[in-house]
């Protein structure tokens, strides 16, 4: 839909360069927009220091000790919980009747595992697979 307001122009019927956009194209050297003035210089907070799920924040030993257990124990579960779900996967894309499965090797490339733990992961997924319900 054309514009209906008329543009600015001189007398020669040109338009005049307050029409012209201020925004230069690739290969054009005119006029460059300024980035905007900052009206406040924002806050130059430091960097709050890192912490450890605030174990350093604990002074006595006995619940510290127990704190950091806790922690490691999970840690630990969560750890041998992603392994499973990688075996798992690894078992998912060396089915060989899958159109697109991957060699040991492969996998192995994709999870940076040596070839051989590749294969050991595969056989551990299909181990769990057979464990699991079928869907």
């Amino acid at each position: 839909m054309p514009d209906s307001h008329p543009q600015a122009s001189d007398q020669s019927g040109a338009p005049s360069p307050a029409a012209v956009p201020a925004v230069p194209g690739p290969g054009d050297r005119g006029r460059r927009i300024r980035p905007a003035q900052l009206i406040f210089e924002p806050e130059g907070t430091e960097p709050e220091p890192e912490r450890f799920f605030d174990l350093e924040s604990i002074a006595d030993p006995s619940r510290l000790l127990s704190r950091s257990t806790e922690l490691a124990l999970a840690f630990r579960a969560a750890a041998e919980r992603a392994t499973d779900f990688q075996a798992i996967a690894a078992a998912q894309l060396a089915d060989p009747r899958r159109f697109d499965a991957l060699s040991a090797e492969q996998i192995a490339e994709r999870a940076e595992w040596t070839p051989d733990y590749a294969l050991k992961m595969v056989e551990y997924g299909r181990t769990l697979q057979r464990r699991l319900p079928e869907e």
